[in-house]
């Protein structure tokens, strides 16, 4: 118990002497979200001094920290709330600078409002966010004492569900336990969770220890006893962490005595760690047991892998009644539904197909369920065309075929879209038409892995990236027709033509796909090829997963379920559908799949990340589509940790057909689209769009500063499309990174000059690699133009680079889309100038 001066003691008196015997309950004119809820928080004072204590209602009752600056209340919702206002009522012992904060999850912070210059008293506070858990965050205290608080209550609306009651149960019992030291062999981390008093983990004498336990999945954590032997800790901390390397601190606890002692916490996790920082014997730290109890909120029990594919995925086979009804009815509900929730999938079981025209709407996919292109033979046509938007194809975005074969009704197919819709794996037994039907204007696109017997024709296509495939001829090109590993390709003409081509592909690896093998679903994960050219199958390097290895995520599955999933070794089928998340997916185990049907879609709400992959090997992620929510992201994807080091050279993680929306289905908001930090990751096709139209739209509206971001080495993009975002649109800060095509269209919506100017320079380069780089190599570029909100912005230039040896550009260019806007150079201060309306390009063929 704290000593206090006589004068803080006297004013506390005078202060009791105004107060009624009994203490009234604290009130608002509204009920505060807060009252009764469990609270935690850093540190207390004493046992009479409990994070509870804030939270009670009783203007009597305190919580209070220890003496030092960096301390925090916080307390737990019980469910996702619009915070409108939070009212701190401080004893004297007050904060003089704090900050209040929000979280989903109780692990990443939001700051609602910093505090400065904080003269105690009843703080009352008009915020705005959304969360689960809201924290006073303390930074400096305005006396020699803690923090201390009456009351802390947090108002504004919520759902009607209540949170789960605090099990009984022990998750941790029997479960997978391990420990920094161990005395002998006789306590081993494992008796503190065996459910026995009579068995104990005890460690060496010294000053940090630690045990901790594998809970199997996330959990929702409330509760945690210790029983102690007379070997007790004096100081701890009691911590979650979902991958059991970053963690949390729930609870810390000074000046403990031993015994039996229950501590309640709040927040999610896997793995459960009690971390002794002092002893209080001589001795080690040793435990009888230790009880983790949690909520309904986590996942318990093994989750099943496999089962069916959901209500969107349509299979068929060649005697299915009304087959072609089924595709029409289908599209007719998808041909313009560009921002809908309709998402589909069709399978095709092996067998011919006779007459059949797929066509093929918005988020809308059809794939064969062969091992090989071949197994599936379609006698008719997959068609894309652009009626519903007047012959114009720019917008045909959000679509997909793979691993088919065609034979086209009149011997050639039409395959006319724009951006994220990739044409893989797909035997076309005549020819290809790129164009609508009346050749008006598009916008692609992406070939890979297939082989067309007869000609590509691209006609009226702006640009194209084709990659380890067969082609029986190429007709034409707009601006940039680029070609990595295709035979029958043409040869490169840049200065004078669209074509740039390359004999082989650096490092490939194909998109994991579902087929059957007789009756039993599979998941075919194809190995990496060094050099590739021409198409990988029919040898089909790789390895075969069965359905039960994966969790098949459908429609109403929660960010936790799909988390423990991934926790408990399952790899991820997300069937079509769109998927609000209120935390982030964590991806940390090697050589996950994480494979997505009908362009499945991810949103993140609440401001939290979508997706973090680990610093690991072999990661595969494929086939989905990622949603900004309306509450600011800071990564939409993250692949591996800020600082991650590690070589994957021999197992890289691949990205592909994973595209990012930010924007366009309603307001969306993210500071960063993608970001890898992991070493030599493959990006294979992918379209990172800040949207330019839609709904929600607007210079900050939809803001997002940075499509991609390259922090890690030896990285490869094959297919980059990149676009309208309001920074830059691609940082490559990364050594030894290589680009093959990249696309891209700076922001429409640009204000004026003032609002791109940086450094001196006007615009920001639509690719940029960072000062500090010494090797990077790129082929095939261009930027575009289309400064509607005010043509007279005259772009400095579309790439930037360092002028180093080591730093390469082949085949750019630049386009002011019919004069609205111009750019001054192509790269740095180099190429000629954009001008006039005709829309012809500014290129480079080699810099330097």
């Amino acid at each position: 118990m704290r000593l206090r001066s006589l004068g803080v003691a006297l004013a506390a008196t005078a202060a009791l002497t105004a107060l009624p015997a009994l203490h009234s309950p604290a009130f608002a004119a509204d009920a505060p979200l807060s009252q009764g809820r469990t609270a935690t928080a850093s540190s207390q004072e004493s046992d009479g001094t409990s994070a509870a204590k804030g939270v009670d209602g009783d203007t009597g009752t305190r919580w209070s920290s220890a003496a030092t600056d960096d301390q925090w209340f916080q307390v737990d919702l019980g469910a996702t709330a619009t915070v409108n206002r939070v009212v701190l009522n401080w004893e004297s012992a007050y904060g003089k600078d704090y900050k209040i904060q929000i979280s989903a999850n109780g692990t990443s912070w939001t700051d609602l409002k910093s505090v400065t210059g904080g003269d105690g008293g009843l703080d009352t506070l008009d915020v705005s966010g959304q969360g689960r858990y809201v924290r006073m965050q303390g930074v400096h205290r305005a006396t020699q004492w803690g923090y201390s608080l009456w009351e802390f209550q947090v108002f504004g609306a919520t759902g009607t569900t209540q949170p789960a009651a605090c099990g009984t149960a022990n998750a941790a019992q029997g479960k997978a336990a391990t420990a920094s030291s161990t005395e002998n062999a006789g306590t081993p981390a494992s008796a503190a969770f065996d459910g026995d008093n009579g068995t104990r983990w005890a460690s060496a004498a010294a000053d940090p220890q630690w045990v901790r336990v594998d809970l199997g999945s996330t959990q929702d954590l409330c509760k945690i006893d210790l029983n102690w032997e007379a070997a007790y800790g004096k100081d701890f901390q009691i911590q979650a962490s979902a991958d059991g390397t970053n963690w949390n601190t729930l609870k810390t606890v000074t000046g403990a005595t031993g015994g039996n002692a229950s501590y309640d916490v709040s927040g999610q996790g896997r793995y459960v760690r009690i971390y002794g920082t002092a002893r209080g014997t001589g001795y080690g730290y040793s435990l009888w047991e230790v009880a983790v109890h949690t909520t309904g909120g986590g996942s318990s029990g093994p989750i099943q892998g496999g089962g069916d594919l959901g209500p969107n995925v349509i299979v068929v086979d060649p005697s299915t009644p009304n087959l072609q009804q089924k595709f029409d009815s289908v599209f007719a509900q998808q041909e313009s539904n560009q921002f809908g929730s309709g998402r589909y999938q069709f399978l095709l079981k092996p067998g011919t197909y006779n007459g059949i025209n797929a066509q093929l709407g918005f988020y809308t996919s059809i794939s064969g369920l062969g091992l090989n292109p071949d197994d599936t033979q379609i006698n008719g046509d997959i068609t894309v065309d652009a009626g519903w938007f007047n012959g114009n194809a720019t917008q045909n975005f959000w679509r997909s075929a793979e691993n088919l074969a065609i034979r086209p009704s009149n011997g050639t197919d039409r395959w006319a879209v724009a951006q994220a819709a990739p044409f893989r794996r797909i035997h076309v037994q005549g020819g290809l038409n790129l164009a609508p039907n009346g050749f008006g204007w598009a916008s692609g696109g992406y070939i890979a892995d297939s082989r067309i017997d007869g000609t590509v024709g691209p006609y009226s296509q702006q640009q194209w990236y084709t990659r380890d495939s067969s082609v029986g001829g190429w007709t034409n090109g707009v601006w940039n027709m680029t070609f990595s590993g295709v035979e029958g390709a043409p040869a490169t003409n840049f200065d004078s033509g669209p074509y740039t081509t390359l004999d082989n592909t650096p490092v490939s690896r194909e998109k994991p796909f579902l087929y059957l093998d007789g009756n039993t679903y599979k998941v075919f994960v194809p190995a990496k090829r060094n050099n590739a050219r021409g198409v990988s199958w029919p040898a089909n390097a790789g390895t075969s997963l069965p359905l039960d290895q994966f969790y098949v995520v459908k429609p109403g599955a929660t960010a936790a379920t799909i988390n423990a999933a991934l926790a408990q070794g399952l790899n991820l089928l997300f069937t079509p559908g769109v998927y609000h998340l209120d935390r982030a997916i964590e991806v940390n185990r090697a050589n996950t799949v994480v494979l997505g049907l009908g362009l499945a879609t991810i949103v993140p709400d609440n401001g939290v990340d979508a997706m973090h992959v680990a610093d690991v090997d072999g990661v595969r992620l494929a086939g989905f589509l990622i949603d900004a929510g309306s509450a600011n992201s800071d990564t939409l994807l993250r692949i591996g940790a800020p600082g991650s080091t590690a070589d994957h050279s021999a197992n890289p993680t691949t990205m592909q057909d994973v595209f990012v929306r930010v924007g366009g289905a309603g307001p969306g908001l993210a500071t960063n689209s993608v970001v890898v930090n992991s070493n030599n990751v493959i990006i294979d096709h992918t379209w990172l769009w800040r949207a330019d139209h839609g709904a929600g739209v607007g210079w900050d509206t939809n803001r997002a500063d940075y499509g991609l971001r390259v922090n890690g080495n030896d990285v490869l993009a094959t297919g980059l499309f990149v676009e309208h975002f309001n920074k830059y649109d691609v940082y490559w800060a990364g050594e030894r990174g290589r680009t093959i095509f990249f696309q891209n269209e700076k922001a429409y919506d640009v204000p004026n000059s003032a609002a791109i100017t940086h450094d001196g320079i006007v615009g920001y380069a639509a690719y940029k690699v960072a000062d500090t780089v010494n090797t990077h190599e790129a082929w095939g570029l261009g930027s575009y133009c289309n400064f509607t909100s005010d043509s007279t912005i005259v772009q400095a230039h579309g790439f930037q680079v360092p002028v180093k040896s080591g730093v390469k550009l082949h085949d750019i260019l630049v386009i002011s889309l019919g004069g609205k806007g111009q750019y001054a150079h192509v790269v740095n201060n180099t190429g000629a100038p954009t001008s006039g309306t005709d829309t012809v390009p500014s290129k480079v063929t080699q810099f330097p």
